[in-house]
């Protein structure tokens, strides 16, 4: 049993140990090459981190700063305290060394709007001691030139660090001055224009350039402003009545400089139609003058034409008698001529007549039945007509149709008729 354990531990031994020692002595060797070189490249690992590091902090806070439109750019060093200003282009910044401040160039407005309402929370002052509300509006902007001299002294925060108290410092004294009656209306112009005059060194000692202050609305306390709006009422009224006053005044005055011209006019018309009236009696003198022989002229050419027109009318009606005697003999001949021709037609055509009734007569004497077939062509589109042979005198036309009985003499007649019929047929 001892001898197959100690042959198991040996198989073991050469199994599992042994391979074991082998690689563990290999991986000390070749940790102590690795050791050997990591000590090597340490240093080398050191300095490109801290190029990394450099490279990524350049990266991240790069040392330039461009400067933008309606901007002024302020530099300012860290170790000396030198400023310089820059309004265009690219400025070099050294992290540590030099710190950046932008300022806007353009125009900016301060409006404290805590005092534009009477009931806000810090109203104004009249010189009555009410509280009344302005909305003022104060236009500065950046003084460009000291802009590098005073940045190491200005806020952050311009309008509340700088133009607040400048405006509060000027404005709530200026008007407890006042009365709220000259704020509101009668001296607006002026108490502006005093703040624009106090303001604007007060700002510029502080760097900045005043453009103008602006008053808009005033916000009066509610029972003055019902009183100021009763009292301006009143003095409304009281100025209307005045104006009225004045223009009844004014109408008076004008109704009686209107009477004064009218009487001036109607007596300057009248001496103007006297002298026209005297004029143009004068002028109808001269002209009757001219006008008389004119008319006995144009009198006795009026005889004269009177009488060269008795003298055409005669000719005229003397003509007119001579013509319708013409034309009446005219007409009596056209009208002997018209019967002489009508009575040579007539008689032409009786004798035409005369000879076509004795061919007529002839013809029927031959042939009778010619009456029958002529009555027979002149009924035929309204009865139908039969042709019969001649009946005997004093028989009706168709008798020989309906076979009535007749004399010997009818018979003979009547058998001598069809060649006749056939004929005529």
């Amino acid at each position: 049993m001892s001898s197959r354990g100690t042959a198991l531990v040996e198989l073991l031994q050469r199994v599992l140990v042994d391979p074991i020692r082998r690689v563990s002595k290999a991986v000390g060797t070749v940790a102590l090459a690795l050791t050997a070189s990591v000590f090597r490249l340490r240093g080398r690992l050191v300095v490109a981190a801290l190029l990394v590091a450099a490279a990524y902090g350049l990266w991240v806070h790069p040392p330039f700063a461009s400067v933008h439109q309606s901007e002024v750019l302020v530099r300012s060093n860290v170790l000396d305290g030198s400023a310089s200003a820059y309004n265009r282009g690219t400025v070099l910044v050294l992290p540590g060394i030099h710190q950046l401040r932008r300022y806007c160039t353009r125009d900016q407005v301060f409006r404290p709007t805590d005092s534009t309402s009477a009931a806000g929370k810090a109203p104004f002052q009249s010189s009555e001691g009410l509280s009344i509300g302005v909305d003022l509006a104060v236009r500065w902007a950046i003084d460009r030139e000291r802009v590098a001299q005073m940045s190491n002294d200005f806020p952050d925060d311009l309008n509340a660090d700088l133009v607040r108290p400048a405006v509060q410092g000027i404005v709530y004294p200026l008007l407890a001055r006042h009365t709220v009656r000259e704020i509101f209306s009668s001296q607006r112009a002026q108490i502006q224009q005093e703040m624009t005059i106090a303001l604007a060194p007060k700002l510029a000692a502080l760097g900045l350039r005043l453009r103008g202050v602006d008053m808009g609305n005033v916000d009066l306390p509610r029972d003055y402003r019902a009183g100021m709006e009763k009292l301006l009422g009143e003095e409304l009224e009281t100025e209307k009545i005045a104006y009225n006053l004045q223009l009844k005044a004014a109408q008076v005055k004008e109704n009686e400089l209107e009477g004064e011209a009218d009487k001036v006019r109607r007596q300057k018309e009248a001496e103007a139609a006297g002298a026209q009236q005297v004029i143009a009696a004068k002028a109808q003198e001269e002209t009757m003058k001219h006008i008389l022989p004119f008319k006995q002229k144009q009198i006795e050419q009026r005889q004269l034409e009177a009488e060269a027109e008795k003298v055409s009318r005669i000719r005229t009606a003397e003509g007119a008698a001579e013509a319708r005697r013409i034309e009446a003999n005219g007409e009596a001949d056209s009208r002997q001529k018209l019967a002489e021709a009508e009575a040579y037609r007539l008689e032409l055509v009786g004798k035409a007549s005369a000879g076509q009734m004795q061919r007529e007569g002839v013809l029927l004497a031959r042939y009778p039945l010619l009456i029958q077939k002529t009555l027979a062509d002149k009924l035929s589109d309204k009865v139908q007509v039969i042709i019969a042979p001649t009946p005997a005198a004093g028989q009706f036309i168709g008798s020989n149709l309906i076979g009535t009985r007749t004399s010997s003499k009818s018979a003979a007649n009547s058998t001598s008729e069809p060649p006749a019929q056939e004929d005529a047929q």
